[in-house]
């Protein structure tokens, strides 16, 4: 099912490619266009992964480098049953993490270092949870791809403007009004699919972690963390926004259109009617750790003990 959503998200960002490109230099820039975005699909199926971990300095870990996230990671995915993904560092204070791949064989996980100092270990494993769910589902093709797709459209229409046929360009009013509306209409085919995603992948991150209060409380924590922290990098490179467990530009929003994630609290009402429907809560699941607790990245905490899974 994902794989058919994202043909169809590539299709129909191609189609803007070329319509983008028929409005900035007429038939010849819609015929340029449509090769750029043929370029750009095969660019972004293989490589969309490296750019984003690249876009946002993220360097690979391994079990000697970061043996507890490392491992955290190991023994989630054996619970999920998929691949172990590779593990990366991001030096950010921002707490935040994504998942991005084109398919469970060649995926990725990446975590702020402001998120390791933020969470307890039974948190930290629920974000982790999250991501792997992403990876599991699939998501992260359709994510990936999302991103690159956003800023070669947003180039595109710089290129256009800079360099295109002084005959064919249209007006200077219309070139303003591309260089608004064409990121925007791919925001919105990225936002259409990015919220619903989102509930998917905390409800089978809760299973996967086995409390789904664990991805709660971590949430509630990333958001508020969020709200203070910027994250110069995000902002600069606003189409990965859409890539992180949470909204890195703004924490989040309301459910609306123009949300790339859906609202905060609604994913942690989710999560905790999923664990009651579990029998779980804070005291359950293998000895879930309290607000209170810094896990093994700052202090009291789990102790570096294996996790609360085996």
């Amino acid at each position: 099912m994902n794989y058919m959503r994202t043909g169809m998200l590539m299709a129909g960002l191609t189609a803007l490619f070329g319509a983008v490109g028929y409005l900035i230099g007429g038939s010849g820039g819609m015929l340029m266009a449509l090769g750029f975005a043929a370029v750009t699909n095969l660019f972004g199926y293989w490589n969309s992964d490296r750019l984003a971990l690249a876009a946002h300095n993220a360097h690979e870990v391994d079990e000697r480098s970061a043996p507890e996230l490392y491992g955290m990671v190991r023994d989630l995915a054996a619970r999920a049953d998929m691949p172990m993904p590779r593990v990366y560092l991001i030096d950010e204070d921002q707490p935040n993490a994504f998942a991005t791949g084109r398919n469970p064989q060649n995926a990725a996980v990446a975590a702020t270092t402001g998120i390791m100092r933020t969470l307890s270990y039974e948190e930290l494993a629920g974000v982790m949870a999250h991501e792997l769910a992403h990876i599991k589902n699939h998501d992260t093709l359709t994510m990936t791809i999302t991103a690159t797709f956003a800023g070669a459209i947003s180039s595109l229409v710089t290129f256009g403007m800079m360099f295109g046929s002084r005959d064919n360009r249209p007006n200077f009013i219309v070139q303003i009004l591309l260089s608004i509306l064409a990121p925007m209409a791919a925001m919105v085919i990225q936002m259409a699919i990015s919220r619903s995603r989102e509930y998917e992948a905390d409800k089978l991150g809760g299973e996967i972690c086995g409390n789904p209060v664990w991805l709660a409380d971590a949430l509630a924590k990333i958001a508020g963390g969020v709200a203070h922290i910027p994250n110069e990098t995000a902002e600069a490179k606003p189409a990965t926004a859409h890539m992180f467990i949470i909204n890195p530009l703004t924490g989040g929003g309301m459910d609306s259109l123009f949300s790339t994630h859906p609202d905060t609290g609604n994913r942690i009402a989710a999560l905790m009617e999923q664990a009651r429907a579990m029998g779980l809560g804070r005291s359950a699941g293998g000895g879930f750790m309290s607000q209170a607790s810094q896990g093994p990245w700052g202090g009291s905490g789990s102790g570096g003990r294996p996790g609360p899974w085996g």
